[in-house]
């Protein structure tokens, strides 16, 4: 049984012991930091492997958002689109000049002999999705208002939001080289529409990006909001692997989802992987994997690696899923 934990900058730097700030802007100490990962947790699969990210800033800077960086924290980004029509007059994203798209390409350039030299790979290419960008842009509280308000509007945004991704996912692609065979995208606003506004102002453009990779490609979505109104139409986007919250059990995923997708959680990030010790952790892992049948699941936790969680906590979930497959017929 596979375990994969998302793991960026959020967590990464409090368990290596340095400064975000540094992490962020020193190399030498950025790779150290995802080598130690990678060495202390072996039999884990990180995703997506070596991430080259600051917070959610990437994407947020190239479209012209506010950012404030922290020593101790991810940074944070405040919305700059005040009227929704003024999108009508963005240039389109060059992710290889624009923002901290190019210096975070300009590391993936500069560091991935090394990392493949030390023997690992980069398989990912990662961005977030196109209606968290858009509530960069617009603020999550007004995007919502404009899905309802001006349709046309929202839907102008997106599609340059959706672009965006694109073009950014394609960089990777061909910055990074042919380890790339798969996209991971995350974005938690669709979680907060019915399935009605899903329908008509998420899913279309998931799709769209899925279909602009081949079709041989691993598509994972991170979704760790309420999915469970849309749940059984996100197959239909061309994702292959979700990533869920805790707070939606592992049976019902499967009854919405059928075989169509694989499952990627869900134990809870917070209360058991931060809050919770070794064997509580080990028994949610041992529960969510009974219930999934030991059939179509990636053990993990309902969302990303929390700052906090201890390196004994992780271990505890690989130890469930070893005992739990050395079990099995």
């Amino acid at each position: 049984m596979p375990v994969a934990l998302i793991v960026d900058s959020p967590w990464i730097p409090g368990y290596a012991g340095v400064n975000h700030l540094d992490y962020y802007l020193d190399p030498e100490i950025w790779y150290r930091a995802n080598l130690r990962v990678a060495q202390d947790f072996p039999e884990v699969i990180p995703v997506p492997s070596w991430w080259l990210e600051y917070g959610m800033a990437i994407e947020p800077s190239a479209l012209g958002a506010r950012l404030h960086f922290q020593p101790d924290q991810p940074p944070g980004q405040s919305p700059t689109l005040a009227r929704l029509e003024d999108v009508q007059h963005f240039s389109p994203v060059n992710p290889y000049t624009d923002g901290l798209m190019s210096w975070a390409l300009r590391r993936y350039q500069t560091q991935k002999d090394r990392i493949f030299e030390a023997g690992f790979t980069l398989p990912m290419a990662t961005a977030r999705g196109p209606l968290c960008l858009a509530s960069f842009l617009r603020g999550v509280t007004q995007f919502m208002m404009d899905l309802v308000e001006d349709a046309a509007g929202s839907h102008r945004l997106l599609e340059f939001a959706t672009d965006t991704v694109i073009a950014w996912l394609q960089a990777q692609a061909e910055v990074i080289g042919p380890t790339v065979e798969s996209i991971f995208v995350l974005d938690d606003i669709p979680g907060m529409l019915s399935r009605r506004l899903y329908l008509e102002f998420a899913h279309p453009y998931l799709k769209r990006i899925c279909e602009a990779f081949p079709p041989e490609w691993v598509k994972v979505y991170h979704n760790d909001a309420n999915v469970r109104p849309f749940l059984a139409d996100l197959a239909g986007t061309g994702f292959d692997v979700l990533n869920w919250s805790h707070n939606l059990d592992v049976r019902d995923a499967r009854a919405a989802l059928g075989e169509k997708m694989c499952l990627m959680g869900n134990v809870a990030p917070l209360d058991l992987g931060v809050r919770g010790a070794p064997d509580q952790v080990k028994a949610a892992a041992r529960e969510v994997l009974r219930k999934s049948g030991g059939k179509g699941l990636i053990l993990s936790v309902g969302g990303g690696v929390s700052p906090g969680m201890p390196a004994a906590n992780i271990r505890a979930l690989v130890q469930a899923a070893r005992s739990f497959g050395a079990e099995r017929p």
